[in-house]
């Protein structure tokens, strides 16, 4: 089942249909995916952890799903982490774990829900990339750090396929608007031999 889901949201670019299709998904999801190995939550987290030391600093999830990103997350020490997602199933789900202080519903090509420098850490987790968010996501995100801030997320290999996927971090690395502080290729969903790189940048 999880390939029957999988094969679609990575064939769609239309985010309306996504969201359709992980509402659909949500109630079997956790479930579908752990079963393929699922690893990137959990690299993720252990990356953030390594690089910042304050687990009670805010964090924002976007793409948070049924929340096991904030799972990996609140396994690490993070204790202040809010959610956000075009999928109000998979909300629900999330909301059933009580792990994060708030969750949100997100439009889509909406503005992000919070002032720039509300977080200091912003967290992508499998979000960006065919079958979900578009590349233009990545600077959306940048822009709503502040000096400082941090931006955790990953690239699968059907991602990085884009071009556009590894551009959009020289363009902000390159002129020195921002450090790149880890890249990290690793598994993603080992059952279907997946891989993702799991990336940290810290805002100047």
């Amino acid at each position: 089942m999880t390939q029957h889901y999988l094969d679609k949201a990575y064939a769609s670019r239309d985010t309306n249909v996504i969201r359709s299709l992980y509402d659909e998904w949500a109630s079997s999801y956790d479930e579908d995916i752990k079963a393929q190995g699922y690893a990137t939550p959990e690299r993720a987290a252990v990356t953030l952890a390594e690089f910042l030391d304050n687990k009670d600093a805010p964090i924002f999830d976007i793409g948070c799903g049924t929340g096991l990103s904030g799972e990996a997350l609140k396994k690490v020490g993070f204790t202040t982490i809010d959610g956000g997602d075009i999928s109000a199933a998979m909300l629900n789900e999330a909301r059933i774990k009580g792990i994060y202080r708030n969750l949100l519903e997100l439009e889509v090509d909406a503005p992000l829900p919070f002032a720039p420098g509300t977080y200091t850490a912003i967290t992508a987790i499998g979000v960006i990339g065919p079958g979900a968010a578009p590349i233009t996501l990545f600077d959306t995100l940048m822009h709503g750090l502040g000096k400082g801030g941090k931006l955790l997320f990953s690239l699968n290999e059907k991602a990085l396929a884009d071009r556009g996927a590894l551009g959009m971090i020289h363009e902000w690395t390159d002129c020195g608007a921002a450090i790149l502080l880890h890249a990290e290729e690793g598994a993603h969903l080992p059952g279907i031999n997946l891989k993702s790189t799991v990336y940290l940048i810290e805002k100047n």
